[in-house]
């Protein structure tokens, strides 16, 4: 049997997360799939701070790269001002694109940079992978940055682990999100066993699986977090016995209401109540 210790020296410390919320949290309101935005990143901004948060993640339903460059110095501007850890989030990973958000991440002190891979009509195979993460290596330690590869549907635990092996640095690693991978027929107990000793940034999404009322079949929907069934004890004590994972930021999956501004009201609801929670939680920091 494969041993799942890790291939790499890791320090045993007790972890230290800071908690954060994303662009994620909102998606609804953050605009989907082309229903019209209804925040702005200095909403975002607003909202962490209202929060008594200082970690702030923009994934890549907040496209950096098509924001101006006008609007991007104002983020920076607030961001420091409010002394906020920004974690810039993009999907689709090309050479190119990676290159431009080391740039991005850059250029707002960002520590750390989250990757889904895949991208419209874009697939790569795990060698392809491999090889943009070895040529990102040195730009990555040269801007002491950490990429942090999402678990995003297809990819099995296994495979991501085996990419993580094959590179083996401490820039590099995993991005664990709680539910993604059922995409990929796993549980959260499989997922976490193969990738906690990589995990750099951990996405908290609670949920429920329930059977349809005519049994053929089920349903997976978002709940606040506290009130589904992610085993948050499980987890945090897999990730603490490595002290890798540097953030824990709230993503939520809001069933819609009959009207956007209903499903945009709840999401907020769910927001705080799930904020509550887990700034109740002896795991996380809320400063940096």
């Amino acid at each position: 049997m494969q041993s799942l210790e890790p291939s790499r020296n890791i320090v045993k410390n007790k972890s230290n997360m800071v908690l954060g919320i994303s662009s994620f949290t909102y998606g609804w309101s953050a605009g989907v799939n082309g229903s019209h935005a209804h925040l702005t990143e200095h909403d975002l901004v607003a909202q962490t701070v209202a929060f008594g948060l200082k970690c702030l993640q923009l994934g890549d339903n907040f496209p950096l790269h098509k924001i101006p460059a006008e609007r991007l110095s104002s983020l920076a501007t607030s961001i420091h001002d409010n002394g906020i850890r920004l974690e810039v989030g993009a999907r689709r990973l090309t050479e190119d694109h990676l290159h431009r958000y080391i740039e991005i991440a850059e250029y707002f002190k960002s520590p750390l940079l989250r990757f889904v891979v895949d991208g419209d009509n874009y697939e790569p195979d795990d060698k392809t992978i491999t090889s943009i993460l070895r040529n990102a290596l040195p730009d990555l330690k040269k801007q002491k940055i950490t990429l942090g590869i999402e678990n995003h549907d297809r990819f099995r635990a296994k495979e991501l682990r085996e990419i993580m092996d094959t590179i083996s640095d401490d820039h590099i690693g995993i991005c664990l999100d709680t539910v993604n991978s059922i995409g990929a027929g796993e549980g959260l107990h499989e997922v976490t066993e193969w990738l906690a000793p990589f995990t750099v940034n951990l996405h908290i999404k609670d949920f429920t699986i329930r059977r349809f009322a005519h049994n053929m079949g089920f349903t997976v929907t978002g709940t606040p977090a506290g009130k589904g069934m992610l085993d948050l004890p499980f987890l945090m004590e897999k990730l603490e016995k490595f002290s890798n994972c540097q953030s824990a930021i709230l993503e939520q999956w809001v069933t819609p209401e009959s009207k956007l501004e209903e499903t945009i009201k709840k999401e907020r609801q769910w927001a705080d109540e799930s904020i509550r929670y887990l700034k109740d939680q002896i795991y996380f920091k809320t400063n940096t």
